[in-house]
């Protein structure tokens, strides 16, 4: 995968993942000025149609993804990260469905259940980016210190007790 494909994805992850949340803050925890209103705040509205406006930039990115990296990782037998990345390409199904299926529920049953889904899955979703993206961070400090003389073994050769 070129640094083009990477990017385009950390981007619509970023662009996604920021505007749902904020939607999510906005429609569950923010209290409305007027309790006759129905929206809870103002941006509300935009921050949604945006959310939804750039959520096939990460749909596409994703195909580019699954083609370029995911499917030629897996036939090669590349090992690292491959949970993290299973699990974001299964969880990636149902948190894309949802949120369609959000937009064409008519009763409000469906609706609540379809919210439901794209919420865990959009969540786990974000962990496991996360998670894919700190890994190779986390695991160049643990060979860095393993290659590294312990600090306890050289307080001792400095007359340490």
């Amino acid at each position: 995968m070129n640094r083009f494909d990477a990017w385009m994805v950390h981007v619509a992850t970023l662009l996604v993942g920021g505007t749902g949340v904020v939607y999510a803050l906005m429609r569950y925890f923010v209290e409305p000025a007027d309790p006759y209103a129905v929206i809870n705040h103002p941006w509300q509205p935009a921050v949604q149609h945006l959310h939804v406006w750039v959520a096939p930039l990460l749909v596409f990115g994703a195909g580019v993804v699954w083609r370029e990296h995911v499917w030629k990782h897996w036939r090669r037998g590349v090992r690292p990260r491959r949970v993290s990345g299973v699990v974001m390409m299964l969880d990636l199904i149902p948190m894309i469905a949802s949120g369609y299926l959000i937009q064409t529920a008519v009763t409000s049953g469906w609706r609540t259940a379809w919210i439901t889904v794209h919420l865990v899955t959009s969540g786990l979703w974000l962990l496991g980016w996360t998670g894919h993206l700190v890994s190779p961070v986390l695991a160049r400090r643990r060979r860095r210190a393993a290659t590294e003389p312990s600090a306890a073994v050289g307080g001792l050769a400095e007359g340490g007790s």
